[in-house]
């Protein structure tokens, strides 16, 4: 890691990787999407003008997006999709799905064959889409669909590795004990209002959210500072992994016995890597979605990190483009 935070890193690559500065900074509003200048600029040792051009320069041309990531009802599951394509479908069947609202992530294989998508879907339920829809389309070869039955990490719990973890604890705003994170209780009307006028840029000022929401500001400030609290308002950073010097982007799929499953999916969801784990149905029984540097880091995640959790089988995966994501 190079010594000062103001180190800048030449845009030579493909990717225009960003320097330290600016990955601090982004790293800053993963841990909270409304932080201000002022109080970045304090933990991170910079200046407030620094930092408010930084994030203008950022968010204006789309490097960054932060977006509010609506609490999903416990009535809603999800499915890891696996779809075999023939040849000469991919582009066709992607858009398709790539259009449904039920679908929020679509990643293609680097392998150019197969389509890996999350599908929102009622538990236990026979599912339309891959009972019927998927199985009839004459361009899927084949379609697998395993049902996630525990989330460890998400993608709005990743933290980008280059904050210290005092920092990040001093920049990451307290839970309050009026409910726990994730509750999924029903918001009223004026907090939908809010959520809703959040989903494309969580860092609406207030001013604002009250002028398109027709509600008072004090009363949109007083209910924005209760949803943060309650963890009702959860945000995610948007940013090419690849900006960020992490060129490599894979599913790892595991195998892993029933007493090991928990210890190994709560492991996996504090490695700096992994942006997602989940334990899921089928022989692959824990999904993990990791951000690494290069091949070789790859390597040492799956021969050193992985080594002695007690996995069994081991299948990776590398993407070759990351066609749907939320905020994408």
């Amino acid at each position: 890691m190079p010594q000062s935070p103001s180190d800048v890193v030449p845009d030579t690559s493909p990717f225009g990787l960003l320097g330290l500065r600016d990955q601090r900074l982004i790293a800053a509003l993963q841990c909270d999407g409304r932080l201000s200048a002022e109080r970045a600029a304090e933990v991170l040792g910079e200046n407030p003008r620094t930092v408010h051009r930084r994030w203008r320069a950022l968010t204006g041309d789309g490097t960054v997006k932060v977006v509010a990531v609506p609490v999903r009802p416990d009535s809603v599951g999800a499915q890891f999709l696996r779809i075999k394509v023939l040849k000469g479908k991919l582009d066709a069947l992607t858009a398709a799905l790539a259009a449904r609202p039920d679908i929020p992530f679509i990643d293609l294989s680097a392998s150019g064959d197969e389509i890996t998508a999350v599908s929102l879907t009622e538990p236990g339920s026979r599912d339309h889409l891959v009972f019927r829809q998927l199985p009839a389309t004459p361009a899927v070869a084949s379609v697998s669909a395993a049902t996630v039955l525990h989330v460890f990490a998400e993608a709005s719990d990743w933290r980008h590795d280059v904050l210290t973890p005092e920092e990040r604890a001093a920049l990451t705003p307290p839970l309050g004990e009026s409910e726990p994170q994730g509750s999924s209780s029903a918001p009223d009307p004026v907090d939908r209002d809010i959520l809703d006028a959040l989903q494309d840029d969580a860092r609406t000022p207030a001013a604002a959210i009250a002028a398109r929401t027709g509600h008072p500001a004090s009363t949109v400030r007083r209910r924005l500072a209760r949803l943060v609290s309650d963890g009702r308002l959860s945000t995610q950073v948007v940013v090419d992994p690849k900006r960020l010097g992490l060129l490599i982007d894979a599913n790892v799929m595991m195998q892993v016995p029933p007493d090991h499953l928990d210890t190994v999916g709560r492991t996996l969801a504090r490695h700096p890597a992994v942006h997602g784990a989940f334990a899921t149905t089928g022989t692959a029984n824990l999904h993990a979605a990791v951000w690494v540097p290069d091949l070789a880091a790859l390597y040492r995640l799956i021969t050193h990190d992985l080594a002695g959790l007690g996995i069994s089988g081991v299948e990776t995966a590398l993407v070759g483009h990351a066609v749907k994501r939320p905020g994408r």
